[in-house]
């Protein structure tokens, strides 16, 4: 028999899968390891079942006790099986782009999930590490696990990733793709090969936007800009990276995450998250370059189940630009045919001033932008005659009676999504954020009838 004692106790033993259909002819041969076969889903079990065993031993962690740390989900997700099992208390932070899908994961274990801004600076008081960190400060007899800064990151995959994928591949690898979050696998992997295969490429994946390909090509900090992909890449330095036995850096797009990761579901069978397909991606680039003869190895880390909303979600990838070869028409068709400049009121004029406008311009109603230029909301002609009907001055400012904003949906939108919207709302913005200089136009439900009938009569 070959029972387990817990669950903790099928961490590991990973199966390496060979890739076929995705590797283009005359390219070396490629073959993954796939850690998201991993209980709770993906390479992080090992480091956090790693990193909290040692704080059990070493007494930071009492039995019983509150573990605390700042996740993308997949640590989250170790922390939340080993919580479980050790009867801990588990609180996570974790940033708003993350899909909905880890969070109900993480709660579904029992974690207290505090959800935190993507778009902050890494040592604001909102970030999900600061916010960690203050919850960790506040819990009486917490344990911070701090993946970010912690060396027994690197310790954990040296000591069980490393060892377990070297044997795997016999000792042959002529390169190895490991995508760069924490930091933790490609510094753990990367000194275990450099000790024991020195001739072996190790080569980490970072998304555009993320700060470590800049930091690795030119030793410059760069200024980081949110992406899309989970998982991989940072807006600041790790010390569970070392650089040092990183020997190249690829960056990719959000698009090559997600389409290589699609193709790796219909193709290989392989139902994997964004950052396995930026591996991939990078990993059959490499093997182009090699050639026949030669074999690379990626880390895949997790699970496709986690992105069912998101990059799995046609609609999604749709509405956020990544289907270049859809022919349903989008808002941005639409708009091509109308004049694009959106007419603003700001909430400083009168009701009398903006009615003129509206007037003037044939036009039934605007958006209202404040003093700083941001979106505020909405005014049509029929809520200015109410308010004036009601006895309200013609001098009152507008800002007075805006209503909740337009939504704003992205140039990619389909004209059927479109539609919906339009379904409950007199008229929908275009554009890539609702920041005043990022709208690209307005669109109502007249302008939708025109381009039907211009372009399907």
């Amino acid at each position: 028999m070959n029972i387990k004692k817990d669950i903790l106790e099928a961490i590991g033993r990973t199966p390496l899968v060979r890739l076929n259909r995705v590797v283009p002819p005359k390219s070396a041969e490629v073959v993954v390891k796939c850690e998201y076969v991993n209980p709770g889903g993906s390479v992080k079990d090992r480091m956090a079942m790693f990193i909290v065993q040692r704080a059990m031993e070493t007494g930071k962690l009492k039995p019983g006790g509150v573990i605390v740390e700042n996740t993308s989900g997949n640590t989250g997700a170790g922390l939340a099986l080993i919580a479980a099992v050790y009867g801990c208390k588990l609180i996570l932070t974790m940033p708003d782009k993350m899909s909905q899908e880890k969070i109900n994961t993480l709660r579904a274990f029992g974690a207290k999930v505090v959800v935190t801004p993507t778009n902050v600076p890494a040592d604001h008081p909102d970030s999900y590490y600061e916010t960690a960190k203050r919850l960790a400060r506040e819990t009486p007899g917490a344990f911070y696990v701090n993946q970010y800064h912690n060396p027994v990151n690197i310790e954990a995959h040296y000591k069980l990733t490393a060892p377990e994928l070297y044997e795997d591949l016999g000792g042959k690898a002529d390169a190895l793709i490991i995508g760069v979050g924490t930091g933790g696998s490609i510094s753990g992997i990367g000194r275990y090969f450099k000790e024991h295969s020195p001739k072996t490429q190790i080569i980490g994946v970072d998304p555009i936007g993320s700060v470590y390909y800049d930091l690795f090509k030119t030793g410059k900090m760069p200024k980081p800009h949110v992406y899309k992909v989970e998982g991989i890449g940072e807006d600041m330095i790790c010390a569970a990276l070392d650089m040092s036995v990183i020997d190249d850096m690829y960056q990719v797009t959000d698009a090559d995450c997600f389409l290589t990761a699609r193709r790796l579901a219909r193709e290989e069978g392989l139902f994997v998250g964004g950052s396995s397909g930026g591996a991939a991606h990078v990993a059959l680039e490499v093997a182009r370059k090699l050639g026949p003869g030669k074999r690379v190895a990626a880390l895949f880390p997790d699970h496709g189940d986690r992105y069912l909303s998101k990059m799995f979600n046609d609609e999604w990838m749709r509405v956020n630009g990544f289907f270049d070869d859809d022919t349903e028409p989008t808002a941005a068709d639409i708009l091509k045919g109308k004049d694009g400049l959106v007419i603003w009121a700001d909430a400083t004029q009168s009701l009398l001033e903006v009615s003129t406008m509206l007037r003037e311009k044939g036009i039934s109603q605007v958006p209202v932008r404040d003093t700083s230029g941001a979106l505020c909301g909405t005014v049509s002609e029929r809520k200015i005659l109410t308010a004036l009907v009601s006895g309200t001055s013609p001098q009152m400012k507008v800002a007075s009676i805006a209503e909740g904003g337009l939504p704003v949906l992205h140039p990619q939108t389909n004209i059927g999504k479109v539609n919906e919207s339009l379904l409950s709302n007199s008229a929908v913005l275009v554009g890539t954020a609702p920041e005043v200089d990022a709208i690209e136009g307005i669109l109502t439900r007249i302008d939708i009838i025109e381009y039907l009938e211009q372009h399907r009569p």
